[in-house]
């Protein structure tokens, strides 16, 4: 896993622009600890920041090969996880190879197959080639959009960067949001390609981006499409396991300590016991880590999302494949610590007031790096299997919407509620959230002879694939790599993802209960306790003194006429803070998340705002 940046300029000499290009490498130093890098060409010029974890000696970037017509030079980050197979084949071409990292397979494939390299790829990436043969920058990102990628056109060329913040950092990038930058940071929606700064724009995922001196060009490799599926749910089930059983084996390949994250829900607890099952062969013991709440357990009250908490399961699959566990326990106090906050807003480069849920999530990574740098994650089941409590709500099926807004309401998403009301006029998000909708739903890919009502849990499925899903791979990526940790997601596995689509919802629903084909395929390997249990999502705090160290800083933030309240409901923010912590509601909170990360944001960025 690493971080990549460059800087094209048909017109200009970037051999005289290292100062610039070092600048924006720097900003991604944490995505890559281990060891940086620079490539310069007369129009091209590539940096790389590495954190390695395949091939420790060899696969340092830029990694540049020299052709009879003149070089490519590929900086990559990511992991492709049947680089083995594929080096064998480019052998059998007449390739060599000089290291054993997927880096060189990439190189290579590119150079045996051109941008349909990408097609051949199992994994994760994100990657730029510079091709001065052709005079030519190719940008590729991974078909779930696991890896980010971000760029943006100037008058002779483009920038481009794993993170916005490196591309800002070239003075030719212009700090400015505009009205959708707002819209999208406040509606709870991942319009593709946006990237909330004006004028820079993201790869949209299974999409190859190419720049030349006739300008920018795109096409898509991979998208989802809708099949028939004949198979019935033994012989489904069966197929995903057998899925599963191969992409955790691929996915805990690596010459660095592995671990793998368990909440005690039933993802991440099929991946640990998956991976426990693959290692107990050579005597070795799955490392699982867990974060945790001071007092959760014990306090634990339900909520309209949460039935249980998380501790007792967590503690059941751990004692069950018999790994080397540890729970990482957080108080408030080190939670609500604005030393925390401004690192968690900085590694997403937007403020999208999940405030604890980020805060944990960060203090949970940094915890691990200290032991592991490679962790495998449950991420991205629920909305391939269909495992949110909406999919099973009537009012969100017959929604007209993002089934995830209709179901969760002002209280969860803090949305318009929070803006200041001129603003709110202006910004109008119910509508940009309907239009975004449509947009949407017009891609939806369709299967003749389909009833209307799998046609609409396929909606729902697609939806989640291609929309909510990314807002949380975002946030995985952003998190882990802020503190160097490579988070790999086996249910984002392009071959599983495809399949399970297809499935028909009477087929993931078989048993009546929420992801039906994953309980069946893994319910061998997992505790009772756990193979039953309902979704529970990632936790929330629910102690009270959180909210009132919330309601402290918000309050010094207000009387201090901080430039973020001018942004938000400022009358409304100060009621709230002068109320009790204990009548401190879920909608509250959230306000008072939503004013801290923007009052840290606007700080790190100093952002021109056009409305």
């Amino acid at each position: 896993m690493c971080g990549i940046c460059g800087w094209v300029d048909f017109r200009g000499n970037l051999d005289q622009q290292r100062e610039t290009l070092d600048a924006m490498c720097e900003t991604m130093a944490c995505r890559g600890p281990d060891a940086g890098g620079t490539s310069f060409h007369r129009n091209a010029a590539l940096a790389h920041r590495r954190l390695a974890i395949i091939d420790l000696p060899g696969g340092n970037q830029p990694m540049t090969t020299e052709t009879p017509d003149g070089k490519v030079s590929l900086v990559y980050s990511g992991e492709s996880y049947n680089f083995t197979e594929l080096r064998s084949e480019l052998r059998t071409r007449g390739h060599r190879f000089e290291t054993d990292s997927d880096t060189e397979v990439v190189l290579n494939g590119y150079l045996e197959w051109g941008e349909g390299v990408a097609e051949r790829l199992n994994g994760m990436y994100a990657f730029a080639i510079w091709d001065a043969r052709v005079d030519k920058l190719v940008l590729v990102r991974d078909r779930m959009g696991i890896k980010p990628l971000y760029y943006y056109p100037t008058e002779h060329g483009v920038l481009f960067g794993s993170e916005p913040k490196a591309i800002l950092a070239n003075p030719l990038a212009e700090k400015v949001v505009g009205v959708d930058g707002l819209r999208e940071m406040f509606a709870l929606t991942k319009k593709p390609g946006h990237a909330i700064w004006s004028g820079m724009a993201e790869v949209e995922p299974g999409t190859v981006l190419t720049v030349d001196r006739d300008g920018t060009h795109q096409h898509t490799y991979w998208k989802l499409e809708a099949r028939e599926h004949t198979a019935d749910a033994a012989e489904t089930s069966g197929h995903v396991r057998e899925l599963l059983d191969d992409i955790v084996s691929r996915q805990l390949i690596s010459d660095v300590p592995r671990c793998v994250l368990l909440s005690g829900g039933l993802d991440s607890s099929a991946i640990t016991a998956l991976a426990a099952k693959q290692l107990e062969s050579s005597g070795e013991r799955v490392r699982s880590f867990a974060v945790d709440f001071l007092g959760q357990t014990e306090n634990f009250v339900a909520d309209s999302l949460r039935d249980t908490p998380d501790g007792p399961y967590v503690h059941d699959v751990a004692q069950h494949v018999n790994s080397q566990h540890q729970d990482i326990v957080l108080d408030p106090r080190t939670l609500a610590d604005p030393a925390v906050r401004r690192a968690a807003v900085g590694a997403r480069d937007v403020p999208l007031g999940l405030g604890d849920m980020d805060n944990s999530l960060y203090l949970l990574f940094k915890s691990i790096r200290e032991h592991s740098t490679v962790a495998l994650s449950g991420e991205s089941a629920d909305e391939i299997f269909g495992g949110y409590k909406w999919f099973f709500d009537q009012r969100a099926r017959e929604a007209d919407t993002f089934p995830w807004l209709a179901a969760l309401g002002e209280e969860h998403t803090s949305g318009e509620s929070v803006l200041d009301p001129a603003l709110a006029k202006s910004l109008d998000l119910p509508g940009y959230v309907d239009a975004e909708y449509r947009n949407a739903v017009r891609d939806l890919p369709e299967l003749a002879g389909e009833s209307s009502f799998e046609r609409k849990m396929r909606e729902m499925n697609y939806l989640h694939l291609t929309r909510f899903v990314r807002m949380l791979l975002d946030r995985k990526d952003r998190m882990s790599m802020a503190v160097g940790l490579e988070v790999r997601v086996p249910f984002c596995d392009h071959r599983l993802v495809e399949y399970v689509f297809n499935a028909p919802w009477s087929l993931k629903t078989h048993d009546g209960r929420e992801k039906s084909l994953l309980r069946r395929a893994t319910s061998d390997v997992l505790p009772r306790s756990v193979s039953e249990r309902v979704k529970s999502p990632y936790p929330s705090t629910q102690d009270p003194n959180y909210a009132a160290e919330l309601q402290r800083q918000s309050k010094e933030l207000l009387t201090a006429n901080d430039p973020a309240a001018e942004l938000l409901n400022g009358e409304w923010l100060k009621k709230i803070v002068e109320r009790p912590a204990e009548q401190v509601d879920t909608t509250m909170r959230n306000a008072l998340e939503r004013l801290l990360d923007v009052s840290i944001w606007m700080q790190q960025h100093n952002p021109a705002i056009k409305v």
